[in-house]
Order: structure tokens, then sequence, then C-alpha cells
């Protein structure tokens, strides 16, 4: 039962990033738009991440969740080595989600638009980036378990230019995923092509992003090109996210919206695998030396077994809502778009 609630973590994690990324994405993409397309494009991403903006952060809460409950010394050395980029995040969250609400479903368009249209642009570059930072600082090996001084523990655990620099690429991975949803939303000719030519540019930045990340691994003396290109299936899944990069400036040019989401999040899915299997299953690696493991450092038994019953339940009817939800808010574009 243990697999399956690994499988259930890197799944929520997954989909945190695609769908979170998309959502996060749009606000990016908006704070890099200039001011007479930011009407139009405001209301193209609101079409895209219309089904999902409310429930992505349902994968994040389950990935809390089976931290918690199933490998509760991780989730203690993270909540505390960590806290501070995962309040920065928890606040982006909110303030982003609140700002959100208020400047779309307010009753009133008054100057307090101007406040949250900032807020709101903000803290979609700010989450992902705090993210980002987190999932770096878990396998930098800087977190110090034997640190004796506030900056030690708390601050160099994470700051350092690895995480920063893998903060930037999640930020660019947001507003790669957002252009592609949002391709898929347009109906005028124009703006498609719009579209088309920010992602192409968007690309480019999300592949520089990547750079920087390899360069400061190598200045951290962090083993980052062994864990991705040192076995074969890490090598596989490079060649295969290259592969479908080359397809996808193909599929840009043609109006198949679906194949190109496809292709986006096969993309950042072979990324992440390939980020995570060389260390499989270890997911903290520390400054020590030590490395706290999914399966070392699990909880009891029984907890795993109920954990893993609960999720397998649970998917039975999240899934097909999702995919229901979904599937509506695209009836009621496709409807709008019509009349």
């Amino acid at each position: 039962m243990i697999y399956v609630v690994i499988v259930f973590l890197w799944t929520a994690i997954l989909l945190y990033i695609l769908l979170g990324g998309a959502d996060f994405g749009a606000g990016i993409i908006e704070l890099l738009t200039s001011d007479k397309n930011k009407e139009r494009t405001r209301k193209t991403m609101y079409k895209a991440i219309g089904p999902i903006w409310e429930a992505n952060h349902m994968w994040l809460i389950i990935a809390v969740v089976i931290l918690f409950v199933g490998f509760p010394k991780i989730y203690t050395t993270v909540s505390i080595y960590l806290h501070i980029p995962l309040v920065g995040m928890l606040l982006g969250i909110i303030a982003r989600g609140t700002a959100f609400v208020f400047r779309n479903y307010d009753a009133v368009e008054d100057d307090m638009q101007k406040v949250y249209t900032p807020i709101f642009v903000y803290s979609s570059l700010i989450t992902p980036f705090f993210l980002g930072i987190i999932a770096a600082s878990a396998v930098s090996g800087r977190i110090d378990p034997q640190a004796n001084d506030f900056l030690s523990a708390y601050v160099f655990s994470w700051l350092n230019w690895f995480s920063v620099a893998v903060g930037i690429f999640t930020v660019s991975i947001c507003a790669f995923l957002a252009t592609i949803f949002i391709i898929g939303q347009t109906t005028e000719k124009e703006d498609r092509n719009h579209f088309i030519r920010k992602a192409r540019r968007i690309i480019f930045i999300v592949m520089f992003c990547g750079a920087l990340v390899f360069l400061a691994a190598y200045f951290e003396q962090i083993p980052l090109i062994h864990w991705i290109f040192g076995d074969i299936p890490g090598l596989i899944a490079i060649i295969a996210a290259s592969i479908s990069l080359v397809l996808m400036f193909f599929v840009l040019e043609r109006d198949k919206p679906i194949l190109l989401r496809l292709l986006a999040g096969f993309q950042v899915t072979m990324i992440l695998f390939a980020a995570t299997y060389s260390h499989f299953p270890d997911i903290l690696l520390l400054k020590d030396g030590a490395n706290l493991s999914l399966l070392t450092h699990q909880g009891q038994a029984k907890t795993i077994e109920t954990l893993g019953y609960a999720l397998l339940i649970g998917s039975i009817f999240i899934l097909p809502a999702l995919v229901y939800l979904i599937y509506i808010f695209q009836k009621k574009t496709n409807v709008e778009t019509d009349h």
C-alpha cells in the first residue's frame, strides 16, 4: 500500500504543477502583457482557467495531507526548516485568490480594482517562485538539522542560487502552461496568432531558465546533471520531452488545442520524472549527508494502509467530478462563443 500512497503523492504534485501552474501563469502572462492587449488577454485567460482555478489547490491539499499523515518526520522537517518560503507561498495563494474574486465578482467597480489587479498579478508570480524554492531546497542538501543559529537553520536552507534558479524556472513553466491553455480558448485568428507568438517567446525563456538551473547547480556543487542524465529512465524522459518540444512548434501552427495541451503536460511530466527518479525514494537530502526516505520514514503500517484506501476511494469521487467540471465550463464557453 505504501507505493499506492507514493503514486498519489507524486501525481498530486504533478497535477498541482500542471493545473495550478496554468492558473498562476495566467497572472504572470497578464503582468507581461502590454496595456493595449491587457483587456483581451484577461478575458481569454478567464475562459482558460475557469474550470480549474477553484479546484487546483485541491491537489496541493492532498499532497500536504499525505505528507502529514503518512510521512510525519518528512512533513515536520519541511515545515520547520522551510517555513519562511512555505509562508510566502501560502500568503501568495490567499492573496491571489482573494484578489481574483474581488476583481471579477465585486458588485461595484471602483478604484479598488486598481488595488486588486496588482495583488493578483504579483501574487501569481510570487507563489510559484516560492514553490520552486521549496522543491529545490528539499534536494539541495542545504537543510541543516544541526544548525545552532537562525540564519543557518531557517534562511540558508533555502536562500541559495540553486533554489532561486529553480524558483525562476518554475515561474517560467507556469507562464508556458498558461499560454498553451490560452491558445485553445481563442476564437479570433488575430488573437490566436498573438498568443502563438507569445508562446514561442516563452518557450525560449523556459529553456534559458532551465540552463540557469544547471549553471546554479554546478556552482552549488549539486549533482543535477548526474541525477537527470545518469540513468537510462531519466535520459529517456529528457529525450522524450525534447522530442515533444519539437513537435509542439509544428502543432502551434495548427488548430489542435487538445494535442497542444497534451504535449505541454507531457513535457512537464517528463521533466518532473527525470528530476525525481534518480534519488527516489529519498525526498529530502540533508546537509549532514542523511536523507529522509518515503520508504524508510513512513508512518505506521496501519496508518499507511488506511491512507491508501482513503485515497483510492476518494479518487472515485474526485476525478469524475473534476472531469465533469471541466466539461461544463468548456460547454459553457462553446455556447457563449456560438452566440
